[in-house]
This record gives structure tokens, sequence and C-alpha cells, in this order.
């Protein structure tokens, strides 16, 4: 052990620093307390809200004890994780990047997916900050503070939401593995804004007992990680398996859709040129690029304009009596806004919304048959100034909608996705591509996203 001191684990993937555990390279308290101490002394403080210091320690000696009696728990033994303040941590309220919920008893038990990471061998070392109930894309917070993009070199920039700490807490090299949930593009949106992957799962992959709801329709859980290699093993052990069974497999003959209606409109020209390099790249490794309008997503806008949203209907459900009561001060008034503009939505209208669902997810699925992905860029333009959305509501709307406005077509059809940096623009600040998958088809995603990384990343195929 006499060179762990000399072994940085910043910025290390998930993979790299289970290995170095489990070779005797470095301790689990050793990465725990470099963890911790880097947490510490980040100039952002409004990453966590939570340091989880005290568990973060007794698990990393758990993990060290496993090594030593020679039962490691798998290759994420001692890898430290941060989770989003939307999952149940033993002894602690979960808050949702709220105040209004500072006050409620701690939990009795940890979510189910925390339990299952746990038992992997991996540290839990707090709680990442958030959009209030996680209700925006951009990932402000007025009450904890808004983690600022790492990329920013001139003013501070946003990390995206809703899982803004989450994001951050990656892309600033903290930890290798931080999770998040995706309800209408809050993880794949951060994960893009931050330079980071970010895979958002298909509905239902998840047990989602201990997540706090927003959403129960569109709710998903998402990984945001270095690799991709990491997010499918965290994936795994999530979904109750032992190891993955997810293979790198070759995207020769992949048909890859790219809409020509909604997803390209008003992109940065850095959004839009990074995009098409990427998809070059795609289809000199095999790929077969389709090019045409999808007119589900038509439907979808307009279907949302005429009737109201499912996500609208169904977080005003979980918030009425915050948003309509003596609460409503305590919480950001633009959240608070969000929420009461479901309140005029007539029953009717979310079952035909619902029902709308059931048939455009229906025929996009059958339209996705086969080895088939969809493409579009992440989101439409890079990280804009914290303080101009801050200073202008208007302006904060307009830019929420237009950042939720590609990410969302996968959460109202079921579909899981993984987002890619795929370049930056003329500041340095990230842009990524999005590759969507349809409903259950997270293995096949994975395994061609395993493939597709390098290829987007740097065009070696």
């Amino acid at each position: 052990m006499s060179n762990a001191q000399h072994i940085d684990v910043g910025h290390r993937s998930a993979v790299e620093i289970g290995a170095l555990i489990n070779a005797g390279l470095v301790s689990a308290e050793d990465v725990a307390e470099r963890t911790l101490a880097a947490i510490a002394a980040c100039e952002d403080q409004s990453i966590f809200t939570r340091v989880t210091a005290g568990r973060a320690l007794t698990e990393a000696r758990a993990s060290s004890r496993r090594l030593r009696d020679g039962r490691p728990a798998g290759v994420l033994e001692g890898v430290p994780i941060a989770w989003k303040d939307l999952f149940a941590l033993k002894g602690f309220p979960t808050t949702a990047g709220s105040k209004v919920l500072e006050t409620d008893p701690p939990v009795e038990a940890d979510a189910t997916v925390v339990t299952r990471l746990k038992a992997a061998g991996m540290v839990c070392v707090g709680r990442t900050n958030m959009t209030e109930f996680a209700f925006s894309g951009i990932g402000i917070n007025p009450h904890y503070g808004t983690p600022r993009n790492v990329h920013s070199r001139d003013v501070a920039r946003i990390p995206g939401g809703s899982s803004s700490g989450s994001a951050v807490a990656v892309a600033r090299g903290l930890v290798p593995v931080a999770i998040g949930t995706d309800t209408g593009g809050s993880v794949r949106i951060p994960a893009a804004l931050n330079g980071i992957i970010g895979y958002k799962a298909s509905s239902g992959r998840y047990p989602m007992d201990g997540v706090y709801p927003l959403s129960h329709t569109l709710d998903t859980i998402g990984i945001f990680s270095r690799t991709v290699e990491d997010a499918v093993l965290v994936d795994a052990v999530m979904c109750g398996l032992i190891l993955p069974i997810v293979r790198r497999a070759t995207l020769k003959g992949v048909r890859i859709l790219v809409p020509t209606n909604i997803v390209l409109d008003g992109c940065d020209d850095a959004v839009r040129e990074n995009f098409e390099r990427s998809l070059a790249r795609l289809s000199a490794a095999g790929a077969v690029i389709q090019r045409g309008p999808l007119p589900a997503f038509d439907e979808i806008l307009e279907l949302s304009a005429r009737r109201g949203t499912i996500v609208n209907a169904e977080a005003y459900s979980v918030h009425k009596e915050r948003v309509e009561g003596e609460q409503a001060h305590q919480i950001d008034h633009r959240v608070v806004r969000r929420i009461r503009a479901a309140s005029s939505m007539a029953l009717v209208d979310y079952i035909a919304a619902m029902l709308a669902r059931q048939r455009i997810l229906s025929q996009m699925t059958d339209e996705m048959a086969g080895r088939c992905l969809v493409a579009m860029p992440t989101v439409p333009e890079t990280a804009p100034a914290i303080a101009d959305l801050e200073a202008d509501d208007e302006l904060f709307a307009r830019t929420n909608l237009k950042m939720l406005r590609n990410t969302m077509m996968g959460n109202y059809l079921g579909w899981c996705g993984v987002s890619f940096p795929n370049g930056t623009d003329a500041y340095g600040l990230p842009t990524a591509i999005l590759l969507s998958g349809a409903p259950g088809t997270d293995e096949q995603l994975l395994s061609l996203s395993m493939t597709a990384e390098k290829i987007i990343r740097d065009g070696d195929d």
C-alpha cells in the first residue's frame, strides 16, 4: 500500500477504481477518504445537499473486510457513488431539493436500488442537488444553490436538470458514478451539458420503491458515468443481476432513424455540426442512416398543447396541497407556476392523453422493430448563463421548454436512451448526441452503445 498515496482516483472510471481496490493498490477506505476530502475542498459547495461521511467510511471498511476475507462483492467493490436527492437513504428525510421536506421523518430503509448497489460493494458518499421536486430541465435551485457547469470559462452556466448535482459530481471527477431520475430528460440533459455519459432506462426497468415521485407514468432512473462500460455494470446490479448480460455489438446493419421534424429546429450551429459529424462516423462504421419525419413527434406536441401534459397532471396530484397551500411561498416560484398550470386540466383530457400515449407508443415500437435506434441532438443548445435565466422568468420558461423538447419524446414513448458527448462549441461547452431504443431494448441499446461510444468520441471504428 506504500504507493497508494501516489495513485490518483479522481476522474477515473468505476471500472478503474474497482480494479485498483481489488488489486490491493489502494484501499476502499483510502478512496472514500479522498472522495470526501475532494467534496469538502471543492470550490462549488452546491453539488451535494448532504454528504454521508459516516456511512461512506462504514461501507468502505466493510469493503476492505470482504477483500481481506477473500470474498469481494464484485468489480464495483469500494467504488464511490452519489444519489440524487430523491432516493431514500436510511436515517434521513428525502428532501427532493426542497426546504419544505426537511422536517419530514427520516426514512426507515434505503430505496431498493440503493440496497442493491450497496450489496455490490459501492460506497454511498451522499445526496446530490437537483431542481426542486425534479420539475425543470435547467437545474437552478434557489434553496441549496445551483451547481455550476464545470465547462464554464466566462460566467457561471447551468448544469441542466433536474439531476444537476449528480451530473456535475461526475463531470468534476468527485465520483465516477451518480444516479439520477429522468421524467422528461433529467439525466440526459445534464449529462449532455456537462460532457459525460447519461443513460436513461426504459420505463419499469428498475424497482421505483423509495424513489420520490414526480410522474408515476413517466418517471425512470438513469445513470451518470464516465464510460458506457460503467453504466452497463451499474445497470446490471440495479436489475438484480450478478453479472451483466450486455456484450459489445457491431453497428453494421443497425438502422438509425434521424427525425427531420422538431428535433433539429433552432439548434446551435455547433450542435448541428457535431451531430452530423457523429452520424457520418456511425455510417462509416456500418450503421444505416435513415432520415425522415416521425409524425409521432408532431402528434405528441399537438396533444400536449391541446390536452395538457401527463407529467404536469401527475405532478399536480403529488404536490397539490403544497403549491396551493401555505407552503407555496417556500417553494421555487417557477416550480409552483408550472405545477399549478395543471390545475385546470380536466380528467377527460388526462384520460385522453393517456390513451393517445398508448396508441402512439405502440405505433412507434412497431416502427423500431429489429436492430433500430433513433438519433437526435440531446439538447439543441449549449449551456446558457445562470444569471440570465434567474433574472427573466419568461426566458427561463422558454429555455426550459427548449431543453426538454427532444428528450421528453423518449419519456412519452417509454424509450431507453444514452447521451454521448460528441464535441464542443467555440467556447468549449459540450454538445451531445442521443441514441434511443424502443421500450425494453436496453440490452441492445447498451451493447450498441459500447461500440458507438468510441466512434462518436474520436471516430476510431
